[in-house]
């Protein structure tokens, strides 16, 4: 093809044939799925440190045995593995929850925060809820406050309504004579102080009753309207007591000639988070919430708000009283953003569905009373700043955009959890086999959820199940064909049974029916192992011990060497076994493809044999060859697509194998095969295959093999006797 120049000249090009990389994808990722304590329900997440599991799934548990659940993760984990934890589903599964109306709905179920997102973000029937199902979040408190008045104001009267102090009016008092200091002078202002009744308290007996009062402005006398702020006052000058009061309607009409402050305090220096066990007040936190930069740079008004979570009764943390979190200077504008760290949105609700460990969001407080919790949506402001009309309180709904709102108060309020379910209405934890097949279906994507080790944790409560679990594990390993499936017999098979004849028996009997894969490895073990958070020792499943014994194994040596034995195959955390074969017994259960765990002398607990599930000779029978293929099955694929849409001519042949045999050089001189042989040229791409629009490649390996069997011979001869006679030659 012709150069496009049109004159003489040098023109430089590049081609590339470095395209495409053959590297080790294997991450030691586990998976499991179980009846956990809290944590988000049917969705993935990814566990990197057992203090990480602790926070996310909660403890282990002795209820229905939970414990076996979590500490088959938890075993895995300590080999230096990650692990992808699914909660399961379940029907009786609930939110803990504060209602609308009502102490809590007993039908709510968030299951995690997409779920919340989608269906429960503008939920009207409950207000709080916890962030997962379960027991746990009850009697958990959330405390909530803004700017819903500057002032209490004392009046001596036991109606004061009958002098027109009603919510929504206003109350002034004449200034006169007030020095105003301005940028090098100061000014004299004679008018009246303007404020709006956010709150009245009436006391029928003993003339003790209060308003609460959130100033607005001060009205000079000829009619200029200064608006301000309690915190922003630039007089120095409140409501003070002895000040003459006068209320006026909506329409400006005074309702009396006047009535005397008796007594005036700040309203936020009283208010408390309405705990149980304690008395903190609000002030002891953060500063009084007001309006951010953002609204009010956008001519809006009273949006910031606090929430603080709090374990009152100590039934979250074992603290009475604790604070858990604090979330301060929220906003109830849609669209804000944080003062002084845009772009972070601040907008309440989603900031708490971001930021929150505990808890969602629900009903807006701001479109409704709710007379249970004692909330009533107040009027911040007048609808101009000369008016005498409260503001309505739909003009200050909370949620929408910051522009030209004054957002309605709510005052202080706690709200108390109640309600929320475990996996049974009598607080159990039982997973049904259904239940946690959808669950370990999350896992059945290899493009989504990245997974070397499948872990099938404990057994259901008859061994029919307990095989039907383990069969649905091999079947979604066989069907992914990157990982590995671990399964260990049915906790009755071998616990608490005292002839190793019958659990032998047992143990056959329990895998003898299971799917033939090389993608599974079957163990016999129970292991006995201390439960460091209940002070207990339990008996749990070993196959979180032998995926970990895996990843023990990539981290000391390489995927294609055995785990098993005294070099890699030691169980951490093993005290005793349920079940230690003898070599009589270990014959059998090898020749049926289970591996057994037993008990050595000066080494301690360990994985002794090597098989995986296939039940048919093949060099795909043993671990390490297993893995040996995954490694590289998974290293190559990687490379072939970078060859996805090219050519398939001579040179990206050509470059593809000059991708994979360093690789396969590598990997023959860490003892992984003893030869390979590559083939991709034009007897495997032939123009029938071209023409479809393939590219082949046959890879031939001699995996290594793992020695299982060693014989000893000892020969006694006599003194007179050279060895060449007996042996032939040394």
């Amino acid at each position: 093809m012709a150069t496009p120049q049109l004159s003489p000249g040098v023109r430089i090009r590049e081609v590339d044939l470095t395209v495409g990389r053959a590297a080790n994808v294997v991450d030691n990722i586990g998976a499991i799925a179980g009846p956990f304590e809290i944590g988000p329900v049917d969705e993935v997440v990814q566990i990197n440190t057992q203090q990480q599991y602790l926070n996310t799934f909660g403890q282990p548990l002795s209820t229905d045995r939970q414990y076996e659940y979590w500490m088959t993760g938890g075993e895995y984990l300590s080999y230096g593995g990650v692990l992808k934890v699914v909660r399961t589903d379940d029907d009786d599964l609930k939110n803990a929850n504060a209602g609308v109306g009502i102490a809590s709905t007993t039908t709510l179920k968030i299951k995690n925060y997409d779920d919340y997102k989608t269906n429960y973000e503008t939920a009207t029937n409950f207000s709080w809820a916890a962030k997962t199902p379960g027991r746990w979040a009850r009697n958990l408190k959330v405390a909530v406050i803004d700017n819903a008045a500057d002032q209490v104001i004392g009046i001596a009267t036991t109606n004061p309504a009958g002098i027109g102090a009603t919510v929504g009016y206003a109350v002034t008092t004449a200034l006169s004579g007030l020095v105003i200091p301005g940028a090098g002078s100061t000014s004299e202002f004679n008018g009246y102080l303007k404020g709006i009744i956010t709150g009245v308290s009436t006391d029928a007996v003993n003339s003790n009753s209060t308003i609460n009062v959130a100033i607005t402005a001060r009205v000079s006398t000829a009619g200029t309207v200064y608006p301000i702020t309690y915190a922003q006052n630039d007089a120095g000058r409140s409501f003070e007591a002895s000040d003459a009061l006068v209320f006026r309607n909506n329409e400006g009409t005074v309702e009396n000639s006047s009535f005397t402050a008796v007594t005036v305090a700040d309203w936020y220096d009283q208010q408390t988070l309405g705990l149980t066990n304690s008395t903190v007040y609000w002030k002891s936190l953060a500063p009084k919430p007001l309006t951010s930069n953002y609204s009010s740079s956008r001519n809006g008004r009273n949006d910031t708000i606090h929430v603080v979570v709090i374990d009152d009764d100590g039934s979250v943390t074992g603290i009475q009283g604790n604070i858990l979190e604090k979330h301060l200077n929220l906003s109830k504008a849609l669209d804000a953003t944080q003062d002084g760290n845009a772009p972070q949105k601040s907008y309440y609700k989603n900031y708490i569905a971001d930021n929150s460990q505990y808890v969602y969001a629900g009903f807006n407080p701001s479109n409704d009373t709710d007379g249970f919790w004692g909330t009533t949506p107040i009027a911040a402001g007048f609808s101009t700043a000369g008016s005498w009309s409260a503001r309505t309180t739909a003009q200050g709904v909370w949620g929408v955009n910051a522009q030209d709102v004054i957002y309605s108060s709510l005052g202080a309020v706690t709200y108390t959890l109640g309600g929320g379910e475990n996996y049974t209405t009598s607080g159990g934890y039982t997973a049904t086999l259904g239940n946690l097949q959808t669950s370990y279906n999350l896992f059945s994507n290899k493009d989504e959820e990245a997974v070397d080790f499948l872990l099938m944790g404990p057994g259901l409560a008859s061994e029919a199940e307990s095989q039907a679990k383990a069969n649905l594990v091999i079947s979604i390993a066989e069907n992914r064909k990157d990982c590995i499936a671990t399964i260990s017999p049915h906790r009755a098979n071998v616990v608490d049974v005292t002839n190793t004849t019958t659990q032998t028996n047992n143990v056959l009997g329990f895998f003898a029916p299971l799917t033939s894969s090389s993608y599974a490895v079957f163990d016999a073990g129970y292991k006995y192992t201390y439960d460091r958070f209940n002070n207990e020792f339990r008996y749990i499943p070993t196959n979180g011990d032998i995926a970990g014994l895996m990843v023990r194994t990539d981290i000391v040596a390489f995927p294609w060497f055995s785990p098993a034995g005294q070099q890699r195959g030691v169980l951490n955390n093993a005290i005793k076994l349920a079940y230690n074969p003898t070599k009589a017994q270990r014959d059998l259960l090898y020749s049926s493809r289970i591996n057994s765990i037993i008990t050595q002398r000066g080494t301690g607990i360990v994985l002794f044999g090597d098989k995986t599930g296939l039940s048919y000779a093949s060099a795909f029978d043993r671990i390490n060859v297993r893995r040996l293929f995954l490694t590289v099955e998974q290293a190559l694929e990687g490379a072939a697509n970078a060859q996805l849409f090219e050519l398939n001519d001579a040179n990206t042949r050509s470059n593809f194998v000059n991708i994979v045999e360093p690789y396969l050089r590598d990997i023959q001189a860490k003892r992984g095969i003893y030869d390979f042989l590559i083939v991709c040229d034009e007897t495997n791409n032939t123009p029938d295959v071209i023409d479809n629009n393939e590219f082949r490649a046959d890879i031939y390996l001699k995996p290594t093999k793992s020695i299982n069997y060693i014989t000893l011979t000892f020969v006694a001869t006599r003194t007179g006797v050279a060895f060449e006679e007996v042996v032939g030659t040394v």
